[in-house]
């Protein structure tokens, strides 16, 4: 009953913030500045209309965004230039906190862009969708401006997949469906209340933010459902529909490499909760069998994530 409440009391649809004005006069009120990172690497192809867009809308017409950032992983495209052409800050990952080391993967830059942006509220959305929109971003602070309690947002949507030179309407977010949503079902059930656990796109108040840890790789979007829910509890989270998401689908083999990386990090978790018990230590080495006409060679790929501390133990020295 407690997940039939909270899809009533915490889902929204993007509609409900559209009034940016509305928006302006909440963010005014209680003196918040809000920053919006992109962690990127390689995405010249898609970032150029996702900048003007985002700049154009909640930067020039509206002063929704007071900081829009890239935390970069050393792009060898054309990323940092659009960007720059753009009027956009880049932070590349390596030069911010030099001294705690460089890690590997998407949780690596959002964990990082805590030590560079500067808003109280930090939105982050991924840098290779293709139907870009504003509500993307303010859709997803909305009901952190309107409603006090709430701290943390993720987005869901509509992900059609593209088979051939066609795409379906549904079919995309295959990890989620195959991986996380039957691990969340069967040890956090509350958490099946997510209809995107995997949605790139969520924001959230630095005071939260500061205080989590933060898996490395893709294990971070469903590591930090786990680690709110477990420390304030799932009434301080919500979802917005922002109805549909088009980015290029991933191979299958890319697919599994992911789920390799995001079970690591969930097994650890169940693991510290006492719901299960591991014989044997994690293993970091994925094979993968490849056949051809009756000859099979397998591909070797080590893949760690690490558990990095809240940013506010690293800021604060302790």
């Amino acid at each position: 009953m407690q997940i039939e409440k909270w899809l009533q009391n915490n889902s929204f649809h993007y509609s409900d913030f559209q009034d940016i004005d509305y928006l302006l006069e909440m963010k005014k009120a209680q003196n918040l500045s809000i920053s919006l990172g992109l962690p990127t690497k390689n995405v010249e192809q898609t970032l150029e209309p996702i900048l003007f867009s985002i700049k154009n809308y909640l930067q020039e017409q509206y002063p929704f965004l007071d900081e829009i950032a890239l935390i970069d992983a050393r792009s060898t495209d054309r990323t940092a230039e659009i960007a720059e052409e753009q009027g956009v800050q880049v932070y590349f990952e390596d030069e911010i906190l030099p001294e705690a080391g460089r890690q590997k993967g998407k949780g690596e830059a959002l964990w990082k862009s805590l030590a560079a942006l500067k808003g109280d509220i930090i939105v982050w959305i991924d840098s290779d969708i293709r139907n870009i929109d504003p509500r993307f971003v303010y859709g997803i602070v909305g009901p952190l401006l309107k409603y006090p309690k709430i701290d943390f947002v993720k987005a869901y949507y509509r992900r059609p997949i593209k088979i051939g030179d066609f795409f379906e309407e549904t079919g995309g977010g295959r990890v989620t469906e195959l991986t996380v949503r039957p691990i969340f079902n069967l040890f956090y059930p509350e958490l099946a209340c997510f209809a995107q656990p995997l949605s790139g796109e969520y924001a959230g108040r630095r005071s939260l933010l500061e205080n989590l840890p933060f898996y490395t790789g893709y294990a971070v979007e469903a590591a930090l459902l786990v680690e709110i829910w477990r420390r304030f509890g799932i009434d301080v989270m919500a979802q917005v529909d922002l109805e549909e998401r088009i980015h290029e689908n991933q191979p299958t083999l890319a697919l599994g490499k992911m789920s390799f990386e995001i079970l690591q990090a969930l097994f650890e978790l169940l693991q510290e909760d006492g719901k299960i018990t591991l014989g044997t230590d994690i293993n970091h080495v994925m094979k993968v069998v490849g056949c051809t006409d009756g000859q099979c060679e397998i591909e070797t790929t080590r893949t760690e994530i690490v558990k990095r501390i809240p940013m506010k133990e690293v800021l604060s020295g302790s």
